[in-house]
C-alpha cells in the first residue's frame, strides 16, 4: 500500500486541527477504529491520523489560528470563576470542603481584598444575585453603605474622589456576613482562612497589579497608613515578589476570632456570624475607622457604621427570547440598563447580522445610548426619591423610545424621557467627569445547583486611596462625580444618608425557570455595556460561553459624561474589529475610537449546556480564572 502524502493537517480542507482532535476526542476514536481493521488492511503508522505527524500533539496539527485563549471549564461538582486564579482557587476550597456557593463567594471576596486589592475589599460595596438551587428563588443582596451624615454637599470634586472625605459607609463585609448566614453551611474562620494566610505570609503579586500600584503611586503616597504598606520603602513593590497586608491579616482574623469565640461560648452560627459582624460594625474596627476619620478630617463616624444593614431586596427582571433575566435593583443602576437595553434591540433581528458588521455594532451602540439617558436621567436611592423602575423596564416604554432609532444613523445623545414628572429631565447641559470604575466580579454554582454572583467594588481604583487608620482596608469612595450626579437638582446628587449607585449588576438567565447563566462584569460605564453584549453572544448567537466571553465588544463613553444630554459619545471599538467596520460606522456617523484587543470588562460566567452540564468561562481582558471539579 503506498504511504499517503502528508501535509499541514491546520491548513487542510476537511481535517481537524489539534485542538479539534483534543476537544472532540476523536484521536482515540480513530485509534480504535485501526486496531479493529484486519492486519492486512492496517495503515502504516506515519499514515494514520492521530499518529506521527498526525497525532494530536504533533506541530503540523496546530491550528492556524486561535479561536479563544482558555477552555471552558467543567465541573460537576461545583465551578468558580473570579478575578483572580487564587481566588478561585480559595473559593472552590470550599465547595470541596462541603460548603455551599455562598460559602465559595465569601472566601472568594476574602482573598481578592488581598491580591487584587484596587477593585474590592471589605470595606467596600457590591451587590449579590443568589438562586436557591431547590425552590429556584432568586434573591438579591445589596451591601452598599451610605454617605456619612456629616458630608458637607459642598464640598470640592478632588475631596468627594480621594482622601478621608471621599470614604463612603462600608458596606462589604456586612454582605459577606449575611450570605454566609442565609446561604452558606461553614464558620467565618474558614470562609477567610485563605485571605488571612495570603495577607500575612504574602503571595506573589501579579504584574497587573505591581503596574496598577505603580500607576497610583502619586495618590497613594499623600496617605501615610496607605504609603506604609504599597511603598514601604518608598518605591512600589516589584512584580512576582511576595506581597504582604499584615494589618489586613489581622483584621481578617480578629474577625475569626470573635465569630469562635461566640461559638465557644454555646452561641447559634447566626449569633456567632453576628459577633463578627459587631466586631466589625460597632467594635473595634468600627472604633479605629472613626478615630482615624476624626483625626484626619473626614466625615466617616461610628453612627454610620451602626446603622448600616446590608438588605435583601426585590431584583429588576425582563424577558428576552423566552429567557427570564434577573438582575440587581437599585442603587445599582446597571440592573435598569440592562433589562431596557435588551427590551429595545428584542425588536431588531440582531442574530440576522454578523457579529462584526457595522448594522450589529451600531444598533448596539444606539441601544445603549438611549438607555444611558433614561437611566441617568432617575435612577437614585429609592429610598430618597421615587424612581419609575416600572416603566424603565417595560417593554411598553422600550417600544416607544426604539422610535428613536435609525437603522442608518448615529444618534445624538438625548435627553432622558420625561416620565411623569418632566422636570427630572435636566433643564441644560452641565459638567460632570466620566470616572472609571475599579470592581471585581464572581460567578459560582455548587453541586446542589445553587448559583451565586456577586460584583463588589471600591469604586475608583483603591477606592478613597487611604488605608483607614490599622485596619488595613480601604473603603469606597462612591461620593465621587459618576456614582452621584452632578447638579443639586437631580434625586442622585450627593446627601448625606443617601446610597449612591453602583454599576454592579450579578446577572442570573432562567430557561423557562431552570437556571442557564450567571455572570457579571466589572467595568464602571462599561459594566452594563459589556453584560449586555454578552448576553447577545449567548442568546441571539448561540455561542459557548468562553466564545461569547471573548468575542470583542464595544463600549460608548460620553464627554462630558451621561448624565448631560447633548455629550460628546464616543465608539470605542475592540481593535479586533476590522478597519472597513470602523470606516463605517464613522460614516453613520459615529466617532470611532480603537482601542485595545481585549480592553472592555471582564466577564465571568457560568453557562449551563443543553445537555444540562454546566461550564465555567472567564476572561482574558484581566487576570480572572475559572475552575472546577
Amino acid at each position: 500500500m503506498a504511504m499517503e502524502t502528508l501535509t499541514n493537517d491546520a491548513d487542510d480542507q476537511g481535517t481537524l486541527g489539534r485542538r479539534e482532535i483534543l476537544l472532540s476526542g476523536l484521536a482515540g476514536a480513530v485509534l480504535s477504529a485501526a486496531a479493529a481493521r484486519p492486519a492486512s488492511a492496517q495503515v502504516p503508522p506515519a499514515a494514520q491520523a492521530g499518529v506521527g505527524r498526525r497525532a494530536p500533539d504533533a506541530p503540523s496539527t496546530g491550528a492556524s489560528t486561535v479561536a479563544q485563549h482558555r477552555v471552558e471549564v467543567a465541573g460537576p461538582h461545583g465551578v468558580v470563576a473570579a478575578g483572580h486564579p487564587l481566588a478561585s482557587m480559595a473559593g472552590l476550597r470550599m465547595l470541596m470542603q462541603g460548603g455551599t456557593a455562598a460559602d465559595a463567594a465569601v472566601a472568594v471576596m476574602a482573598v481578592l481584598n488581598v491580591v487584587e486589592p484596587w477593585a474590592s475589599g471589605a470595606a467596600g460595596n457590591g451587590f449579590a444575585t443568589c438562586m436557591d438551587g431547590k425552590t429556584g428563588k432568586i434573591t438579591a443582596l445589596a451591601f452598599a453603605g451610605a454617605a456619612p451624615q456629616m458630608l458637607e454637599d459642598t464640598a470640592s470634586a478632588a475631596d468627594l474622589t480621594a482622601g478621608p472625605k471621599a470614604v463612603v459607609t462600608p458596606g462589604a463585609f456586612g454582605g459577606w456576613v449575611e450570605l454566609a448566614r442565609l446561604h452558606g453551611k461553614l464558620p467565618l474562620s474558614v470562609l477567610l482562612a485563605p485571605a488571612i494566610g495570603y495577607a500575612r505570609d504574602g503571595h506573589p503579586l501579579d504584574p497587573s497589579i505591581a503596574q496598577t500600584i505603580a500607576r497610583q503611586q502619586a495618590t497613594l503616597t499623600k496617605f501615610p497608613t496607605t504609603a506604609a504598606i504599597y511603598f514601604p520603602s518608598g518605591k512600589p513593590p516589584p512584580e512576582r515578589a511576595m506581597f504582604r497586608n499584615l494589618l489586613l491579616g489581622r483584621s481578617f482574623q480578629a474577625l475569626a476570632d470573635a465569630e469562635t469565640a461566640a461559638l465557644k461560648a454555646g452561641a447559634s452560627r447566626d449569633r456567632a456570624l453576628n459577633a463578627a459582624y459587631d466586631y466589625f460594625y460597632s467594635g473595634p474596627i468600627a472604633q479605629e475607622m472613626d478615630r482615624f476619620s476624626r483625626a484626619n478630617g473626614g466625615w466617616l463616624r461610628l453612627e454610620d457604621m451602626r446603622q448600616y444593614r446590608p438588605k435583601w431586596v426585590d431584583p429588576v427582571a425582563t424577558s428576552y427570547r423566552g429567557l427570564d433575566v434577573i438582575c440587581s435593583p437599585l442603587t445599582s443602576r446597571t440592573g435598569l440598563e440592562t433589562c431596557e437595553q435588551l427590551n429595545l434591540i428584542e425588536g431588531f433581528d440582531i442574530a440576522s447580522f454578523p457579529a462584526d458588521s457595522s448594522q450589529a455594532l451600531h444598533l448596539i451602540a444606539e441601544c445603549i445610548k438611549i438607555t444611558k439617558a433614561d437611566v441617568y436621567c432617575y435612577a437614585a436611592d429609592p429610598t430618597s426619591s421615587p424612581v419609575p423602575v416600572a416603566t424603565l423596564i417595560s417593554k411598553e416604554f422600550a417600544n416607544q423610545r426604539r422610535r428613536l432609532i435609525d437603522p442608518a444613523r448615529a444618534l445624538v445623545f438625548p435627553a432622558g424621557a420625561a416620565i411623569g414628572n418632566p422636570s427630572a429631565v435636566p433643564p441644560s447641559p452641565v459638567a460632570a467627569g466620566s470616572v472609571p470604575g475599579d470592581t471585581t466580579n464572581i460567578s459560582i454554582v455548587d453541586g446542589d445547583g445553587n448559583a451565586v454572583g456577586v460584583t463588589t467594588t471600591l469604586g475608583g481604583g483603591f477606592g478613597a486611596g487611604v488605608i483607614m487608620g490599622d485596619t488595613g482596608m480601604f473603603c469606597n469612595n462612591g461620593l465621587r462625580e459618576g456614582s452621584t450626579a452632578p447638579y443639586r437638582e437631580h434625586p442622585n446628587f450627593v446627601r448625606g444618608g443617601r446610597v449612591p449607585l453602583l454599576g454592579n449588576c450579578p446577572t442570573i438567565v432562567l430557561d423557562k425557570g431552570q437556571f442557564k447563566m450567571v455572570f457579571g462584569s466589572p467595568g464602571g460605564e462599561t459594566i452594563g455595556q459589556s453584560q449586555f453584549q454578552h448576553l447577545i453572544n449567548v442568546i441571539d448567537r448561540g455561542l459557548p460561553v468562553q466564545a461569547a466571553i471573548e468575542a470583542p465588544r464595544l463600549a460608548l463613553d460620553a464627554d462630558p459624561g451621561f448624565y448631560t444630554p447633548g455629550a460628546a459619545i464616543t465608539l470605542q471599538l475592540e481593535s479586533r474589529f476590522s478597519s472597513d467596520t470602523a470606516v463605517r460606522l464613522r460614516a453613520m456617523g459615529h466617532n470611532v475610537r480603537m482601542v485595545g484587543p481585549y480592553a472592555i470588562g471582564s466577564i465571568q460566567a457560568v453557562l449551563q449546556s443543553q445537555f444540562g452540564t454546566r461550564l465555567a468561562g472567564s476572561d482574558p481582558r484581566r487576570m480572572g480564572y475559572a475552575v472546577g471539579y
